[in-house]
């Protein structure tokens, strides 16, 4: 990291800075209860539920903790094929952003970055659990924190209006 102090800005002017401390798995399970039924061959491919959600907690002023949580659920009609649930959580340090820019980098810039790694820990259970290796597509954190924002807007005025 760079310092912009210079005597004509009179201070530590701080640009803005955005590392991964670490990464881990904070939870994995995989879960094959049909098996070795649920492994043979079948006619149609199985439908695949899958769900996201991203968590960020404070560890510090400029620290936080990141979690992306994956659930995937493989069903042939009724009959639970796969499930496979990760939480992977990633510490960063966040420095020199203003304040209105903190929850969209906690919230879509971090869950981007981590993305990838919990994509193929999925994909590497999966396929070690006896399946093919579950791609999950890319997904558009922006929309879902977009999303997220707008429904706790609307939660928000259903509460003051209930008071």
């Amino acid at each position: 990291m760079t310092d912009t102090a210079s005597p004509t800005n009179g201070g530590a002017a701080e640009s803005p800075s955005l590392n991964i401390l670490a990464q881990y798995i904070k939870d994995l399970s995989f879960e094959n209860p049909g098996a070795p039924r649920s492994l043979q061959a079948r006619e149609k491919a199985p439908a695949i539920n899958i769900n996201v959600n991203v968590n960020a907690n404070p560890l510090s002023d400029s620290e936080f903790d990141v979690i992306l949580t994956l659930n995937a659920e493989a069903k042939d009609g009724d009959k639970v094929l796969f499930n496979v649930e990760l939480s992977y959580g990633g510490v960063f340090r966040v420095t020199g952003f203003p304040q209105e820019h903190m929850l969209p980098l906690l919230f879509i810039e971090c869950p981007r970055l981590l993305f990838p790694f919990a994509r193929q820990i999925v994909s590497d259970a999966t396929r070690n659990g006896g399946f093919p290796p579950l791609m999950i597509d890319p997904i558009d954190f922006a929309q879902m924190f977009t999303q997220r924002m707008a429904e706790e807007k609307v939660r928000s005025q259903v509460s003051t209006t209930a008071n």
